[in-house]
């Protein structure tokens, strides 16, 4: 049990470490590294390079193969040989059933992993590339539509259902999507028309420069469609972690290699596109970054701190719990807004913010309502299963329980889970022999549910 001065460690840092990954990838994008001493502020070349600063992610990931090898290390010194703990080494619950042992995901296996790092990649490139046009609030705000491609990608593939709320819930997220772009375009505009109205009246001879909204607009649809990409990764992470055993971190690093790898051999390819497009000149994109000390150095405390949220991250979720961890990472997102406002990289414009903050609170209540963090509203709760009538699942489980129970001891003991021996008197085995072959396991599983109610 950690201590209680263990936890808010473990939240701060995830809090901390998540909010810096975010500031400090759009102040790297602020850097400029080409024509710095020019006059005209449109002549100078700022960095962006997004699919540099994806490799740097990876290289984060990469870093948290450094617990796992002290773990190693310190187990060849001591007697009993220590291990990170899967998920499968989990304990059940009171009363469940033993889940199936899973297998090792070792040689060959590991190599399924290189599914989801690509995922990651694609997923990852897309949103630097969005962050290049938005303001790094809406940035994170908008990757809040996660939820609402991981819910669709879980009932096409992982065969699921969601509940009614969860579909409203799902609604709620798009229409905060949809109002946190849309602000973030107005503001933008609002803050740029004082400025050319100075100007009006003297001519100018360079080209006319997309129109804000625009350019924000680009910047969402580039996140929005990232996300597709993001929940694909994690679909494709549930189904390999349902079949293999491996521990979290170990999962991470080897994400963090494949992608690594993946990038590296692909650097031939994408530089012959950089006539294309700037994203994809990377040897210019190489020079940049070394000739540019904060280019350099803030890719370094990127990857730094993509490493240490990694782990922050899953020691919240192992020793406090998954709720913890994402009501942690919505102040994540508040913390981003607040520091990049007290930077001065946003300004609040009335009343245009008030719809960045309505489309925030739609943003959250949504992911809460889908997770069942907060109670769904009334006239909903009539559509979810009540106790007397599990769902399919529910009842395949209980019959699995019960078919348990009586092939261990040839009849239903009484307090199953808790007692540990057959409570039944040996006069009345007979009679629940006879019982069993009448009722049926089914028969069983609804007794056990009438109980339960």
């Amino acid at each position: 049990m950690p201590s209680a001065f263990y936890v808010p460690v473990l939240i701060a840092g995830m809090l901390i470490t998540g909010s810096s990954n975010s500031l400090w990838s759009k102040w790297q994008d602020m850097q400029c590294v080409e024509n710095c001493d020019a006059e005209n502020p449109a002549s100078r070349v700022l960095y962006e390079q997004p699919v540099w600063q994806t490799l740097q992610m990876f290289l984060g990931e990469m870093l948290c193969f450094l617990p796992v090898i002290f773990t190693w290390v310190r187990s060849r010194r001591q007697s009993q040989p220590l291990r990170l703990p899967t998920d499968s080494e989990e304990e059940p619950a009171a009363g469940a059933k033993a889940e199936i042992p899973l297998q090792h995901l070792h040689g060959w296996k590991v190599l399924l992993l290189w599914f989801p790092a690509a995922c990651d990649l694609t997923g990852t490139t897309l949103m630097n590339v969005g962050l290049l046009y938005t303001p790094v609030s809406i940035y994170q705000m908008t990757r809040g539509a996660l939820v609402l491609f991981v819910g669709v990608l879980s009932v096409i593939f992982l065969r699921r259902r969601l509940w009614l709320y969860q579909w409203i819930s799902l609604i709620t997220v798009m229409a905060g999507v949809s109002l946190v772009g849309l602000s973030g375009s107005m503001v933008k505009d609002a803050v740029k028309e004082p400025a050319a109205n100075l100007f009006d009246e003297i001519p100018s001879s360079e080209p006319v420069e997309e129109p804000e909204v625009t350019k924000v607009l680009v910047g969402v649809f580039f996140i929005l469609f990232a996300q597709i990409f993001t929940a694909a990764q994690f679909v494709i992470e549930e189904k390999i972690m349902g079949r293999y055993s491996v521990a979290p971190l170990v999962a991470v690093g080897f994400e963090g290699l494949f992608g690594a790898v993946s990038i590296v051999l692909a650097m031939p390819l994408l530089a012959q596109y950089a006539s294309v497009s700037p994203f994809f000149d990377l040897p210019r994109g190489w020079h940049q970054m070394i000739d540019t000390p904060t280019v350099l150095w803030s890719g370094v405390v990127i990857a730094l701190s993509i490493s240490l949220f990694n782990f922050f991250g899953l020691s919240v979720t192992r020793h406090v719990s998954a709720t913890a961890r994402s009501l942690t990472d919505t102040c994540r997102t508040l913390s981003i807004w607040i520091v990049s406002l007290g930077l001065g990289w946003e300004v609040l414009v009335w009343p245009i913010s008030l719809l960045q903050v309505a489309g925030f609170g739609l943003l959250v209540y949504g992911t809460f309502l889908f997770n069942r963090l907060v109670s769904p509203p009334r006239f909903l709760r009539s559509t979810e299963a009540s106790p007397a009538t599990p769902s399919d699942d529910e009842a395949e489980t209980q019959t699995l329980l019960a078919e348990e129970a009586l092939e261990d001891t040839a009849v239903l003991p009484s307090d199953l889970g808790r007692s540990g021996f057959d409570v039944v008197p040996p006069e009345e085995h007979a009679h629940h022999a006879h019982s069993r072959g009448s009722t049926g396991p089914v028969a069983a599983a609804t007794a056990d549910n009438e109980a339960r109610v």
